[in-house]
């Protein structure tokens, strides 16, 4: 039922419609508002000093940690009032007005912990926040098996004539709402209703568990390290921390020891993954599932595993030429660099098919990072989202407490008929203990309320780019002005996918459809018209040369293959995780076999890089989704915006078809709407495979 609250998202908090008239669209001045570029490029930006402090996000609770059992406490009261209002209430559409604002009422609370129990500097906050997403995620558990609450949308269902008379929206969110009911065993006895409730509740502490263990480090006695290479790791007395993979070290030694230590099998984790994947598995066939990946896939574009495993079978025959000739390049690569020892490792994917694209097209990123200072890059989006979507961002001055940090930034996003539209929060730089990831969170979902207005959608793109110096604004890679699109990709449709019902607004959506918008932006982030517009060199203001950017397209074609191979290999190894259980064989010898077969690069004994696979947790029997989406975003891009990125008509196309809907329509609806088709297997995979000898200059990089 509430399993909504996906990513993150309040409707208590606070955030005032300044400069603009109730139900008006036009802006007035408004003196919290300050162009988008400069202040991004400023040193900081600061929250007002005097007033009243607010707390987190505005939310008056939040000023202290203490805050979230008062929020937790105010969102199980109303829970109650709303389930009995529902219980009482005869078939309509109230009833499923009632079961949104029940789930807002929770998300409001779960999905701003979400964020914090991650991202706040502070550990109380951090602490008080895991407390309550686990106290109201075992509130939606309970919830989604009450006999009675499920009882009053069952009538509304089984009543034709109001359901007839419903919208379709209405129609779609209501049996949303009782398909979160049936998977979660409402049809089982009461006994077994307990018994999934449990199991929920323990899935979610072994995800919580499995996503500590695989950012955690390991550790060897230093000696066992020649000692020229230990500097390259951090060391503590006698010991020698291994953080990560140090895949872009131009030491093969260094790589190899990384990987085999990083990668060294933790007992404790081994046996959290087992006792997940088995828990998942059991409660999926508790309810009625063959697998979790049946349960889990249900609702999505590909519907079954059966199809998402035919989709990447098709697509891994396709690639499979190409990538041993992107190996064999590599190979030749690491022969040529380090002759004693060149057999290809899966520690040398990243390292040399980055040597290869840097040799054949010089791509040093300290040659593109002075045309990619951040304040210009913002700048670029704000032109891009004005000519497409007739959207502008403002930087606003934030509230006395509003901020976890100091160097966040608020941005309002508004469109030009239409007005303030919702809010983004720019988390962009790194700090002390901040996760190493970019991410999107929804932190208040938008839906039409009660009194007739619009409840605006807040959300958060998190970043982890340097800091400004004293010489120079923050400067952005290339991979990382990409990501920068990307991840504002997310929050385009969260701001424009303005549904009534919070359940389903932005990117509440299947997963498969949800990355489609976010990948989309790295296609206008390829593209030199685009480019072209914002890149500018810092100190003199020279524009990035055309032909830097066909380098740096064409650049991204050098291992491609091998590349998708690999997510190949990752998104297999996820649906076999997924499959029938009990599983044939350990998770570590499926883990060997499917990469011998899915991606070729031999398997390293002694390594489990299953145990570091993160994405098992949020994108459990879904990680295929990114390909899939990819394949969509490529569809779109060369049929909507490849003759035109700026073209207004499919900015609005693509607004009404694809990002308006959120989660409220079936998502191979929205793109028959988009491509006046319906995509077949076979065109997703020729849609990838045709990408890696797309020229992504388009016609137009040649023509003055």
């Amino acid at each position: 039922m509430l399993s909504g609250c996906r990513r993150a998202l309040p409707a208590a908090l606070r955030l005032a419609v300044r400069g603009w008239a109730r139900g008006g669209g036009r802006r007035r001045v408004s003196t919290s508002w300050s162009p988008v570029g400069a202040a991004f490029d400023a040193k900081q930006q600061r929250s007002r000093l005097t007033g009243q402090s607010t707390g987190l996000f505005g939310v008056p609770e939040l000023s202290s940690p203490e805050g979230f059992q008062e929020a937790q406490e105010k969102a199980l009261q109303e829970t109650e009032q709303l389930v009995q209002k529902a219980c009482t209430t005869p078939p309509g559409p109230q009833i499923v007005m009632i079961f949104d604002q029940l789930s807002d009422a929770l998300c409001r609370v779960a999905d701003l912990a979400d964020f914090v129990k991650i991202a706040h500097p502070d550990f109380a906050f951090r602490e008080a926040a895991e407390e309550a997403c686990r106290n109201i995620g075992t509130m939606v558990e309970k919830l989604n098996t009450n006999i009675e609450l499920c009882q009053s949308l069952k009538q509304l269902l089984a009543n034709k004539e109001v359901m007839d008379s419903l919208d379709p929206e209405t129609r779609q969110v209501a049996e949303l709402f009782m398909f979160d009911f049936e998977i979660s065993g409402i049809h089982l006895d009461e006994e077994k209703r307990k018994k999934a409730v449990d199991l929920n509740v323990k899935i979610l502490d072994l995800c919580n568990q499995f996503l500590i263990g695989a950012h955690l480090p390991n550790k060897i006695d230093k000696h066992i390290l020649p000692e020229h290479i230990r500097y390259n790791f951090a060391v503590e007395g006698n010991y020698i921390q291994i953080t990560g993979l140090q895949a872009d070290c131009s030491d093969d030694l260094v790589r190899e020891a990384a990987y085999k230590i990083f990668l060294y099998p933790n007992a404790e984790q081994l046996l959290c993954l087992e006792e997940l994947l088995t828990s998942r598995n059991h409660l999926a066939q508790l309810v009625g599932y063959n697998t979790f990946a049946h349960r889990a896939l249900q609702g999505t574009m590909a519907r079954t595993p059966e199809k998402v495993m035919q989709f990447l079978e098709t697509l891994s025959d396709r690639l499979f030429q190409r990538t041993l000739k992107d190996f064999e390049m590599m190979e030749g690569m690491k022969m040529k660099l380090n002759p004693q020892n060149s057999k290809l490792m899966p520690w040398d994917h990243p390292y040399y098919s980055g040597v290869l694209r840097a040799e054949r097209y010089n791509i040093e990123p300290s040659l593109y990072c002075p045309f990619f200072s951040l304040g210009a890059c913002m700048e670029g989006l704000n032109f891009l989202f004005n000519q497409l979507l007739g959207i502008s961002l403002y930087a606003e001055q934030t509230e006395k407490g509003e901020l976890w940090c100091e160097d966040v930034r608020k941005l309002a996003v508004v469109h030009e008929n239409e007005g303030l539209l919702g809010y983004i929060y720019c988390d962009f730089f790194q700090r002390a203990d901040k996760p190493h990831q970019d991410c999107h969170f929804t932190i208040r979902g938008g839906r039409l309320r009660e009194d007739g207005e619009y409840q605006l959608p807040v959300v958060v793109l998190m970043l982890s780019l340097p800091h400004s110096t004293r010489s120079s604004p923050t400067l952005l890679t290339p991979g990382m002005m990409e990501n920068l699109f990307h991840e504002m990709g997310h929050a385009m449709h969260s701001m424009l996918g303005r549904t009534r019902y919070q359940h389903v607004t932005g990117t509440r959506c299947p997963t498969d459809f949800a990355e489609v918008p976010s990948i989309l932006m790295e296609y206008f982030a390829s593209d030199y018209r685009v480019v072209n517009q914002f890149a500018r060199h810092f100190q003199t203001g020279q524009s990035l040369p055309k032909s830097m950017v066909s380098r740096l397209c064409e650049s991204k074609k050098i291992c491609a293959a091998a590349d998708m191979q690999l997510q190949v290999f990752y998104a297999v190894l996820d649906q076999l995780y997924h499959g029938e259980h009990p599983l044939k064989r350990s998770t570590t010898d499926i883990l060997k076999e499917t990469q011998e077969k899915f991606y070729g690069l031999p398997y390293v004994p002694n390594t489990a890089w299953q145990l570091r696979f993160s994405h098992l947790v949020g994108y459990g029997a879904k990680y295929y989704s990114y390909l899939m989406s990819r394949a969509i975003a490529s569809m779109v891009w060369k049929q909507c915006f490849v003759q035109n990125p700026f073209d207004r008509a499919m900015g609005e196309r693509y607004r009404r078809e694809m990002l308006a809907h959120g989660g409220g329509k079936e998502p191979m609806l929205m793109v028959q709407g988009m491509l006046q088709k319906s995509p077949s297997v076979e065109d997703f995979v020729d849609a990838l495979v045709s990408d890696l000898d797309q020229d992504f200059e388009t016609f137009f990089m040649d023509s003055e």
